[in-house]
């Protein structure tokens, strides 16, 4: 079965949300999802997913959550061939923080691009001044990127 990994940078449990809601889309496209939590770049490189979604938060002035951060430095140090990886991205963030909106998920966009990765369309940015729940914005997005990029395998 085809595999998508889902992997998830929070803070507060908004973007593990954002992944537990959009993953039935997914599973109805056909995809065997799986939702990491605490992702590793071994989840990435080492067992390869069809597809990836990286649905990740923004804390403090730009930074990436927590559980976030030992994926973002293993893929900034080893810096691994990525050429293979199809990828989309849900970034969250609060526009009142000025120029870090989204500081999290655009770092995270420069960094896999740098590494040869293929974002499949635009970058989804949600703001929690304007969206109080992420998984409002995502849901739709989802539904459309699942479509407009032929991503159904079943």
């Amino acid at each position: 079965m085809t595999m998508l990994k889902i992997f998830v940078g929070t803070m507060y449990g908004g973007a593990l949300d954002v992944a537990e809601q959009v993953s039935p889309l997914f599973e109805a496209a056909g995809y065997e999802v799986a939702i990491l939590e605490q992702p590793t770049l071994e989840d990435l490189v080492d067992a390869s997913p069809d597809l990836a979604l990286f649905c990740v938060s923004t804390t403090g002035s730009g930074d990436f959550p927590g559980n976030f951060v030992p994926f973002a430095r293993a893929l900034d140090e080893r810096s691994p061939s990525l050429t293979w990886l199809r990828y989309g991205l849900i970034a969250l963030g609060d526009s009142s923080y000025g120029e870090t909106f989204c500081g999290a998920g655009r770092r995270l966009d420069e960094m896999l691009a740098g590494l040869g990765a293929n974002r499949l369309g635009e970058r989804l940015e949600v703001d929690a001044m304007e969206t109080f729940m992420a998984d409002d914005a995502a849901l739709p997005w989802v539904e459309e990127w699942i479509e407009d990029q032929q991503l159904k395998v079943a």
